[in-house]
């Protein structure tokens, strides 16, 4: 038997890409291990969304040349291979700095890893091309999709489902359309089976994965409309049985449709909470961003979306520090933040990524005032998030039970709204959808006492128990 060991960095969809690589090696023989000294092949699933994180790859490379140089040493060479989108971006780049990778790949092509498995072992055995690896990473003519296995056995009773790849929105700041190429939907059908394996293996939660998800119009089923939309498509997924609870991420505010919005008001079974990314409060700034949308724009969005489903929560990305961006036009993020009063978010100082727009353009900020700011932001969002899981004491909400906790007698699983919640229960429990009491709450979890031991509960429209 060999042995793989993956590490995914940034997005959930490169945690169901990793997933999908072990579906692809499983035939061959390869099982999932946990640590890279114990693997024979090692895939680092990169991301190229900020520096940091390509930065953290080349560290990671490093500590495992010498890992590669000890086995080497006794007779037994791991395989090392790059994928994800910082291969795509930097192919050429890794395999002149790293020579001892073996194989690069893109996020397009990762269906083609049995081959570039054979490729590397040939050239091996005929000591070809010392020092030069296996490139793949041009963008296919195919959906890689189409090419891979059927799943194996899922990690537990939630589940990503990528539905949607690729990004036509062109922000300055983003690198997605060169390292994840044009949008693509997966056919409805497609989606559905895979929706339907999972559940039979035990899922009881999926989350709709894309970079623009809900740009998503993928064909539909033979003998139905051209093309479903999002809406249409979680309409269809919430008639499986068996399937609990669904949610979708990321969005877009210029693919935002009434449809969508309406399945808030209609589908129990979709959960309360939106992330929708904004990126800025300043109108001046998401021009420089190529965003194509206002702060009037989003805010009436959000307003459709409440009154179709007035218990839904907000989360959002917000860039600290874009180029070109004044105190006031920081300022009008701030006031954005207080206005929304957001559930969660995430923030990140502007992070220059070559080949895009906006590392080229004037007047970038100063890394101490981008700094600055972004503190000056985390801090209100903070306050917002803990102030929001406090709202949750003394409110019962049903509890997806995910797994063990860290002491004995403890579950952890999710609300409505993605908060972690732990409680005294049976792991008998996991799988479960149990009401619970909240009685703390801290700035990233919830604690509860369960109320029910031994059924599932059906989730209500507005995916919250009654109190």
């Amino acid at each position: 038997m060999k042995t793989v060991y993956i590490k995914s960095y940034g997005c959930q969809m490169n945690v169901y890409d990793s997933e999908r690589m072990v579906d692809l090696l499983a035939p061959l023989g390869y099982r999932a291990v946990l640590e890279p000294t114990e693997a024979d092949l090692v895939i680092l699933n990169t991301c190229h969304i900020r520096e940091k994180a390509t930065e953290k790859v080349y560290s990671d490379l490093g500590r495992l040349k010498e890992i590669k140089d000890l086995r080497t040493a006794s007779g037994h060479s791991p395989v090392i291979a790059v994928a994800g989108c910082t291969a795509q971006a930097e192919g050429e780049e890794i395999m002149r700095r790293a020579t001892y990778v073996d194989m690069v790949f893109g996020p397009q092509t990762y269906h083609h890893l049995p081959q570039m498995l054979a490729e590397v072992e040939r050239k091996r055995s005929t000591r070809e091309g010392s020092g030069r690896g296996v490139l793949n990473i041009d963008f296919p003519e195919e959906a890689k999709f189409d090419h891979l296995p059927e799943l194996s056995n899922p990690q537990g009773v939630t589940a990503f489902l990528t539905i949607q790849e690729g990004c036509d929105k062109f922000c300055h700041f983003c690198v997605v359309p060169y390292t994840r190429g044009a949008e693509y939907s997966r056919p409805a059908a497609s989606v559905l089976q895979e929706a339907r394996l999972l559940v039979a293996k035990g899922v009881r939660e999926i989350t709709l994965l894309g970079q623009n998800v809900n740009a998503y119009h993928g064909d539909a089923p033979k003998g139905k409309a051209a093309t479903w939309s999002l809406g249409r498509l979680i309409r269809e997924l919430a008639e499986i049985d068996g399937l609990e609870r669904i949610r979708y991420m990321t969005s877009h505010p210029r693919d935002v449709h009434q449809e969508l919005i309406d399945v808030h008001r209609d589908v129990g079974k979709l959960m309360p909470y939106l992330h929708l990314p904004v990126q800025s409060g300043s109108d001046k700034i998401l021009k420089a961003m190529n965003r194509k949308h206002t702060v009037a724009d989003y805010i009436e969005i959000l307003a459709r979306f409440r009154e179709a489903c007035p218990d839904l929560a907000f989360s959002s990305d917000f860039i600290a520090g874009y180029p070109g961006e004044s105190e006031e036009d920081f300022q009008a993020t701030l006031n954005l933040v207080s206005q929304v009063q957001y559930a969660q978010a995430y923030s990140f100082r502007y992070s220059p990524r070559p080949g895009t727009p906006a590392s080229v353009m004037d007047q970038q900020i100063p890394e101490d005032i981008a700094v600055e700011r972004l503190e000056r932001l985390q801090q209100l969002l903070k306050v917002q998030q803990t102030s929001f899981n406090q709202g949750m004491i003394g409110r019962i909400v049903p509890v997806l039970w995910e797994k063990p906790g860290r002491h004995s007698g403890q579950l952890i699983g999710r609300s409505p709204y993605l908060q972690s919640v732990h409680a005294e229960a049976d792991t008998s429990l996991i799988g479960s959808i149990l009401d619970v009491r909240i009685v703390d709450a801290s700035l990233n979890s919830l604690t509860g006492q369960c109320l029910q031991t031994h059924y599932t509960q059906r989730i209500s429209k507005s995916g919250q128990g009654d109190a």
